[in-house]
C-alpha cells in the first residue's frame, strides 16, 4: 500500500510536470504555426509591438541576461567570501552571526526587494549617473541582494562537503590557511560553487516583480547599463493581462515564456553535467 501511494504520487507529479511543459510549448510555438511569424524575425528583431505585428524579442532577451549575468558578477565573490569566513576562518561566530542574515534575506518577498529599489537603488543611480535611475544597474543591485543567500548556502555546503584529510594534509606539509583555502579547499568544491552559481543565475533569469519595479520596463535595446530596458519576465508580467487568448500579442508573450521555460531546462542540464563532472573528479 505504501510503494502504491509511493508510485501514485510520482505519477501525479510527472503529470503535473509533463502537463506544464505542454501547454506552454503548445501557447509558445502558436506564434509560428498560427501567426506564421518567422523564428529567425523573432529572436533577432529589436522592434516590439505585437499590436502592430512587430515582436522582434531581442530587447527583451539582451535584457535578461545583462540582469542575469551582471548579478551573478557582482554576488559571486561576495557570496564565496562570506561562505570562507562561515567555514574556514569563523565558523562558530560566522554561523550566529550571519546565518541568520542569509536567512532573513531567503525569507523577504520579492515585491519588498522590489520596493526597496524603488525607492533606495532607482533615486540613488538617479543621483551618481543622472538619468532617470531605472535600467540594468539598478535590476543588477536588486537581484544582487537576491541571489546572494542562495549562492552563499550552497557555497556553505560545498566547503563543508570538502574531505577534512584533504586540509589536514595541506596544513601538515606546510602550507598557510590562505594557501589551503584558495589551493585545495576552494578547488575541490569548484564543481559545488559553479553549481551555486547558476542556481543563483536561474533564480535571478526567472525574477519578475522586483525586476519589473526597477528596471523600467522600455522594450528597447539597451544602449549601456543606465538606460531604461525590460526582460522576458518584466515584458510577461505588465502584458499578459492587457492581450486576448489566441491573438498574436497574446502568442508572443507565451512565446517568451517558452524561452523562459527552455532557459530553466538548460540551467537544470548544466547543472546535472557540473555535478556529475565534480563526482568524476573526486572519485579519480
Amino acid at each position: 500500500m505504501g510503494k502504491g501511494i509511493s508510485y501514485l504520487c510520482i505519477g501525479v507529479i510527472i503529470l503535473v510536470v509533463a502537463s506544464m511543459l505542454w501547454f506552454i510549448t503548445s501557447k509558445g510555438v502558436a506564434t509560428f504555426t498560427q501567426n506564421h511569424v518567422s523564428l529567425t524575425k523573432f529572436l533577432f528583431g529589436t522592434n516590439w509591438a505585437p499590436d502592430q505585428g512587430h515582436i522582434g524579442a531581442l530587447p527583451m532577451i539582451v535584457g535578461s541576461f545583462a540582469v542575469t549575468f551582471a548579478a551573478a558578477i557582482v554576488a559571486t565573490p561576495f557570496a564565496v567570501g562570506t561562505a570562507i569566513f562561515m567555514t574556514e576562518i569563523s565558523p562558530n561566530k560566522g554561523r550566529k552571526l550571519l546565518q541568520p542574515v542569509i536567512e532573513l534575506l531567503v525569507g523577504i518577498p520579492s515585491v519588498v526587494y522590489g520596493f526597496i529599489g524603488l525607492a533606495v537603488v532607482v533615486p540613488f543611480m538617479r543621483h551618481v549617473v543622472g538619468g532617470s535611475g531605472f535600467g540594468i544597474i539598478s535590476a543588477t543591485f536588486v537581484l544582487f541582494v537576491m541571489v546572494l543567500p542562495t549562492i552563499t548556502s550552497m557555497t556553505v555546503d560545498s566547503l563543508r562537503a570538502v574531505p577534512r584529510h584533504f586540509k589536514e594534509a595541506s596544513l601538515a606539509l606546510g602550507a598557510t590557511r590562505w594557501q589551503t583555502v584558495s589551493r585545495v579547499i576552494l578547488r575541490s568544491a569548484t564543481p559545488g560553487i559553479l553549481t551555486a552559481v547558476i542556481f543563483g543565475m536561474a533564480r535571478a533569469f526567472g525574477e519578475a516583480l522586483a525586476v519589473q519595479m526597477v528596471i523600467g520596463n522600455a522594450a528597447i535595446m539597451p544602449k549601456n547599463l543606465i538606460s531604461p530596458a525590460s526582460t522576458l519576465t518584466s515584458q510577461l508580467t505588465t502584458g499578459i493581462g492587457d492581450t486576448i487568448d489566441g491573438t498574436l500579442p497574446n502568442n508572443a508573450l507565451w512565446s517568451l515564456a517558452l524561452i523562459l521555460l527552455l532557459m530553466s531546462l538548460f540551467f537544470n542540464a548544466l547543472v546535472r553535467v557540473i555535478a556529475k563532472r565534480g563526482q568524476l573528479k573526486h572519485e579519480r
